[in-house]
């Protein structure tokens, strides 16, 4: 969270995100879950590994760092640089294939804060960001998908049993 603040980003307005995906399948769905499914997120060591990765590559490319000619895709977030998106994926692949249409709808859309974050002022790059912040909201999202599910499930369960008693 600390470098993620650095840059810019507040685990709410990823959680703002987590509720764009999630709200029309769980209306009772609040921020506080949200930002609470963020931080388990953020929890995961592999996911600490990416963002650590995504956000150095970042910063090396602000200051023109990098060689040529990685420093020009990444300080241009090329659109057939693909690496941003791979190294994202990594993230969404912790919490299973939902993560994946979660994180492509958010990458195209760029909603929240990734719009800002997509913005080119010519100082702050963050080609790989905008990417990391989608992929946590989208498995943010699979968790509470998983979790409500496991919910779900556990309720029919219990409910089937009691039927069974009579």
């Amino acid at each position: 969270m600390e470098w993620l603040g650095k840059r810019g980003v507040a685990k709410e307005q990823i959680g703002q995100l987590v509720m764009l995906l999630q709200k029309d399948y769980y209306p009772e769905l609040t921020l506080d879950e949200c930002v609470t499914n963020v931080e388990a997120v953020l929890s995961k060591r592999e996911v600490q590994n990416a963002v650590l990765t995504g956000i150095q590559l970042d910063m090396l490319a602000e200051k023109g760092e990098l060689l040529p000619p990685l420093q020009d895709m990444i300080w241009y977030d090329e659109g057939l640089y693909g690496c941003d998106e791979v190294l994202a994926l990594s993230i969404v692949n912790v919490y299973g294939s939902i993560g994946m249409t979660n994180f492509g709808y958010v990458d195209k859309f760029k909603p929240g804060v990734l719009k800002k974050l997509n913005e080119k002022n010519g100082k702050d790059v963050h080609t790989f960001l905008d990417d990391i912040v989608g992929a946590i909201a989208a498995s943010a999202s699979s968790r509470i998908a998983h979790r409500k599910q496991a919910e779900r499930e556990a309720m029919q369960e219990a409910l089937g049993s009691e039927e069974g008693k009579q």
